[in-house]
């Protein structure tokens, strides 16, 4: 299958979001342009580390003179819902941010989780399989670039915390998630907290 690009420039509205209730919610980022809406799922950890990278970033490049807020008020954080129908274009598997100093914006590219088909149950010689990682070095999957400025970075950041906040709170023992019927605690010699 060919390989599918999502290049945004300048989204109108660049958001995270989760749907469903906590402990079994499924998260995206979904970036819209125009009539043009872009969404794609990944785990709660990458929505969480995004944002606090996104925060580090912009406080580096602010400290070294660029243009970019301090603080938002809390009306710039998009809040809204996700836009439906959530019509997923692939499962995050890697991600990256970049600070563009010629026109001072930050770039965000999530690429596609990347399955061996012989993880399937495919049967293919040594050969076959080097000539097949051959292949997918060219193509590396789909992928989503978001290029935007510093502002509505500032806004996603703001907003993807809140979103990853909103689940079950952290055991105060091991930092695991808090199910609504308790978990074994590993810091607790495995008793039930």
């Amino acid at each position: 299958m060919a390989r599918r690009v999502y290049l945004i420039e300048n989204p109108d509205r660049f958001v995270a979001g989760a749907v469903g209730q906590p402990g079994s919610r499924i998260f995206y980022l979904q970036a819209r342009e125009g009539s043009r809406v872009v969404t794609v799922v990944l785990e709660k950890t990458q929505v969480a580390l995004l944002a606090e990278r996104l925060s580090e970033l912009l406080a580096e490049v602010r400290s070294r003179g660029a243009d970019v807020p301090d603080d938002l008020s809390t009306d710039e954080v998009d809040r809204a819902p996700l836009e439906e129908p959530l019509v997923e274009a692939f499962r995050v598997g890697t991600m990256a941010i970049v600070w563009d100093g010629d026109d001072e914006s930050v770039v965000v590219e999530a690429r596609e989780v990347k399955v061996d088909e012989g993880d399937e149950g495919d049967e293919e010689t040594d050969e076959e399989t080097d000539e097949a990682a051959d292949d997918e070095d060219d193509e590396d999957g789909d992928l989503m670039r978001v290029h935007m400025e510093p502002r509505k970075a500032l806004a996603f950041a703001g907003r993807a915390l809140e979103v990853v906040a909103a689940g079950r709170p952290p055991c105060p023992f091991c930092g695991q998630p808090l199910n609504a019927e308790g978990h074994i605690c590993t810091r607790r010699n495995g008793y039930m907290h």
